[in-house]
């Protein structure tokens, strides 16, 4: 697929470098002055010595209020942060004890992590933006967009925090929940309390009802988006977070075919697990179509090369992010859309902070453009070791950096995990435009006596998928120690059949990984480490893991990721007893 391309500055002028200067002051006093009211600013360890220079200082001047946090305040993780979010889920949860905690005032939700390789979430209070950042299309859940759109949302919640107000009578409800499923209530104004008000509720321009939103029960939730969505032809856009939920939805679509085309026929909602009261409102919405069910017995189920086109003529664009875990879905993907729909990642961005917007002067899956909405995006040199802060003017071009962020909901020089290189820098307004490398994860060297990136992993099965082994549906890693020393262990599910050259492909994913990382080359050829495994699984393992986190946490069905490493035991455990061959 093509790109538009516009040139990037290698270097910042002075003129544009004191512009990026000028935007990033601006936007840290409106952030910082505020949030250091808040409870933690004022009780944290770890900003004593800012408190301490701003009593002493004039604290009315903005250049000593800045050189003061750019001084003083240090790079923090989670931890500090702790035991002022543990107060929010106390029982009871007062309002005296949590109001102004970050940020003024009370969080509108609590943002949960999305689990990826831990048990537990993290949560981040997140408190309402202001007016002007929510009338923006960039800060709102479902971007706007013409014609219909494919974006299955839902308003799952992991548990609600009863906040008891002050004068002893009343209490609000905060939901803790999603990034995107937060957003959506702020943007539309939705708070938990009246979720069941709004039924009968279908917001113009999406395929889903609101009801659907609220199925809790996982097949229920993509079989009943898919009802509505293949009932609609006008859609033009598809949006998932990751690529490859897109893939599940259309498994479930390819699996439960025949039903689906039925229904629409019939205009009936079908017999299926854990509706209720959701039954009702959406028979409301679903009408007898038997033309259009004619029309889709004819192109049939999600296999043929362009099939969404078919399905949806006036489809013009795929929102979803297709790098990292997902990446191994990006080859269905584009199969299954055809040649004439572009694929656009949502940006770059997590639970803590939106980091940076798709640039579409550039490959708009892959090029992001450095912004301050949510907040200013300090970096620290990954290749220097050092602990020192950047700011967005001091970047070089081709640098590799992990994002520090200080966000509007009370984050103070965050550490993200991630590392960042440095494309070049935007010629309007001279913000850098960045590509996403890797986490940062020491626990990886660690585990297996190498050194290799998350992404070069991904990359290495990618490749070697292509070359002789097939096409695959997903995949995760787990520490191989049947033998010494101890190496990657890749459990990889098929997507068809395994192709006749996949005794080769062993040797190619060793060869892909070996190019990609120097250190895994000398580690291996030092003896600490030994050729990878690949293991097969049997079919659905993907999806019945995606179910099995889905259920057991209470999440989103968007927010599940396979990670691509798997440390825990117990995890690890139930997919090798899934495996079904060896290659």
């Amino acid at each position: 697929m093509s790109h538009r391309q516009t040139h990037l500055l290698d270097s910042l002028s002075a003129e544009l470098s004191q512009q990026l200067k000028d935007h990033a002051n601006q936007v840290l006093l409106e952030i910082i002055r505020p949030n250091f009211a808040s409870q933690f600013a004022q009780g944290a360890p770890e900003l004593a010595k800012f408190r301490e220079a701003i009593v002493q200082s004039d604290s009315n001047d903005d250049d000593d209020f800045l050189r003061s946090f750019r001084d003083l305040v240090p790079i923090t993780n989670y931890e500090p942060y702790r035991p002022f979010i543990a107060k929010f889920l106390a029982i009871p949860c007062m309002e005296a004890d949590v109001k102004n905690m970050f940020a003024p005032g009370l969080p509108y939700f609590l943002a949960m992590t999305s689990m990826t390789s831990r048990n537990a979430p993290e949560i981040f209070p997140k408190y309402r933006p202001p007016p002007r950042l929510l009338q923006q299309s960039s800060y709102q859940a479902r971007f706007p967009s013409e014609g219909t759109t494919l974006s299955p949302s839902s308003l799952r919640y992991w548990q609600v925090i009863k906040i008891e107000c002050g004068d002893g009578q009343s209490s609000k409800d905060v939901a803790v929940c999603s990034m995107s499923n937060g957003m959506l209530r702020i943007e539309k104004n939705w708070d938990i309390e009246n979720d069941k008000d709004r039924l009968d509720l279908w917001v113009p321009g999406q395929t889903d009802p609101y009801a659907i939103s609220l199925i809790k029960n996982y097949r229920t939730f993509f079989i009943l988006n898919a009802l509505f969505a293949l009932a609609d032809r006008r859609v033009t856009t598809i949006r998932f977070l990751f690529a490859n939920i897109f893939v599940i939805f259309l498994q479930h679509v390819e699996d439960e075919w025949p039903l689906l085309v039925e229904c629409i026929e019939k205009g009936i909602i079908p017999d299926i697990e854990d509706l209720g009261d959701l039954r009702a409102p959406l028979e409301k919405h679903l009408t007898p179509n038997p033309v259009r069910a004619a029309e889709l017995r004819e192109i049939g189920p999600p296999v043929i090369q362009g099939w969404a086109v078919r399905v949806w003529p006036d489809l013009k664009r795929f929102v979803g992010i297709t790098g990292g875990h997902a990446a191994i879905s990006q080859h269905k993907v584009i199969h299954l859309l055809g040649p004439s729909v572009p694929i656009q990642s949502y940006g770059y961005g997590s639970s803590e902070c939106r980091v940076a917007q798709t640039y579409h002067e550039g490959n708009s899956n892959t090029d992001f453009k450095v912004s301050f909405r949510d907040g200013v995006i300090e970096f620290r040199d990954v290749r220097s070791g050092e602990d020192h802060v950047l700011s967005a003017s001091e970047l070089v071009t081709g640098g590799h950096y992990e994002p520090i962020v200080t966000t509007r909901s009370g984050l103070w020089r965050y550490r993200l995990g991630d590392v960042i290189m440095v494309k070049g820098f935007a010629p309007d307004d001279g913000l850098p435009v960045i590509n996403y490398l890797h986490r940062r994860d020491d626990s990886l060297e660690v585990a297996f006596g190498a050194s290799c990136t998350e992404s070069q992993l991904t990359n290495a099965i990618v490749s070697a998928a292509q070359q002789s082994i097939g096409q695959i549906v997903a995949f995760t890693i787990v520490l191989d120690d049947r033998d010494t020393p101890v190496t990657y262990g890749y459990l990889v599910e098929l997507a068809g059949e395994l192709r006749q050259d996949a005794r080769m492909a062993v040797k190619h994913l060793f060869d892909n990984l070996v190019t990609a990382s120097d250190d895994y080359r000398i580690v291996v050829w030092q003896g600490r480490s030994r050729r990878p495994t690949i293991r097969i699984v049997d079919k659905g393992t993907f999806a019945e893991y995606h179910r099995r986190k889905y259920e057991q946490m209470d999440v989103t069905a968007c927010q599940v990721k396979v990670p691509v490493v798997v440390f825990d035991p117990t995890i690890k455990e139930w997919l090798l007893e899934r495996v079904i061959m060896e290659l």
